[in-house]
């Protein structure tokens, strides 16, 4: 899949996360994001999300992410689409969007986002993005790392 070009981080990670429809909110600013994220966002953001990148049901990539386990998971799908995530995990599924959205964006395809998201990266340190994104920090880390691939500048 190629990268679809969005104006904003806002708008790719509100894409990522099944569009205003599934997110239940019109999302164009900081400041909306932060409205909803303090609300909870409902499980089906996170469900579209999950479906959308692949791996997040495999391993600890969920846990990573967003801080629920494979099997919370599945109790929410059960439970339906409804339910509302709870402020952090609505913020960690919001962050870990952005990051991918970011990565889609500079690496130029979902597909290579999501190989260099499990791949070791030496601008990393050697880390895998995706165990990095398990803290604010290393998010952040993350973040910086691919502003910088997308100026050129990969150490």
């Amino acid at each position: 899949m190629e990268a679809t070009h969005f104006d904003s981080d806002i708008g790719r990670a509100v894409h990522l996360l099944g569009g205003e429809k599934t997110m239940e909110a019109k999302v164009n600013s900081a400041l909306d994001a932060h409205e909803v994220l303090m609300k909870g966002l409902p499980a089906g953001a996170l469900l579209h999300l999950v479906s959308s990148v692949g791996f997040l049901d495999q391993g600890p990539a969920l846990y990573n992410a967003v801080g629920i386990s494979v099997r919370t998971l599945q109790r929410m799908k059960a439970k339906g689409a409804d339910e509302l995530l709870s402020r952090e995990q609505s913020s960690r599924a919001w962050r870990f969007a952005e990051i991918f959205g970011k990565a889609i964006e500079v690496l130029g395809s979902e597909a290579a986002a999501v190989d260099w998201m499990n791949k070791p990266a030496i601008g990393l340190e050697r880390r895998c993005p995706i165990d990095l994104v398990a803290t604010s920090a290393g998010a952040e880390v993350v973040e910086e790392y691919l502003t910088r691939m997308e100026y050129g500048v990969y150490t």
